[in-house]
């Protein structure tokens, strides 16, 4: 119980919850419904019971932070766009990043509620539960591990290219892009010392790429 009383705990248990039931999820004997409804509720009574103090999401800056999150959604899929099979290439697709593959069966797709929680997670749940981590406590905590005493959005370099490597090495075959959306996101945290700001930029970013999923069908987007 003292482990649970530790104040990095807020910032990492949902994240850590995240992390485990990505990697359960196809082993696991439920449905996917039931699943993906699970996952929202699990991670939204972690944010709620555990983490809720350390969230904040004031805007001080909503106009550029939307502004901030869409051109992360173009740039998240312009390779692609702009060079057809661009995410083919062997750096792109190998054994250490894996490959390109939908996340949502086919049956999936065509489910009204299906589709609803798949936006719900990324849109609502995703962006407190990453920010939380990546931002709020691993940058400040690779600059000095008593991390509440580092401001949000105190720039060490060391601190803010690692936070942007590992987060791009979460979005597997994305990695490249998921880089340019960790510094963009690290440079917003210091632009703006909130982490609201962020949380809102990363969520209007999966916003826009959940709409482009359902008008386009490009269901690979959904890792």
């Amino acid at each position: 119980m003292a482990l649970l009383r530790h104040r990095a705990v807020p910032y990492v248990l949902p994240f850590a919850l995240f992390v485990a039931i990505l990697a359960i999820r196809g082993s696991v004997p439920v449905s996917e419904i039931a699943l993906s409804a699970a996952w929202i509720l699990i991670l939204g009574l972690a944010l709620l019971l555990v983490s809720r103090r350390v969230i904040d999401l004031r805007l001080s800056q909503p106009v550029a932070t939307i502004v901030a999150g869409a051109a992360v959604f173009l740039i998240w899929i312009g390779p692609d766009v702009l060079f057809p099979g661009y995410r083919s290439f062997w750096l792109f697709q190998n054994p250490l990043t894996g490959a390109v593959a939908a996340t949502i069966s086919t049956t999936g797709r065509e489910d009204t509620l299906m589709l609803a929680l798949r936006t719900v997670r990324a849109v609502v749940i995703v962006p407190v539960v990453e920010e939380l981590f990546w931002r709020g406590f691993l940058m400040r905590w690779l600059i000095r591990p008593d991390f509440e005493k580092v401001p949000l959005g105190t720039y060490e370099t060391r601190a803010f290219w690692i936070t942007a490597l590992l987060f791009a090495s979460e979005h597997g075959p994305y990695w490249d892009v998921g880089l340019v959306t960790g510094v963009i996101y690290n440079w917003w945290l210091i632009r703006t010392r909130r982490l609201g700001d962020v949380i809102w930029a990363h969520a209007v970013t999966n916003a826009c790429l959940c709409g482009y999923v359902l008008v386009t069908h490009k269901w690979e987007y959904w890792l």
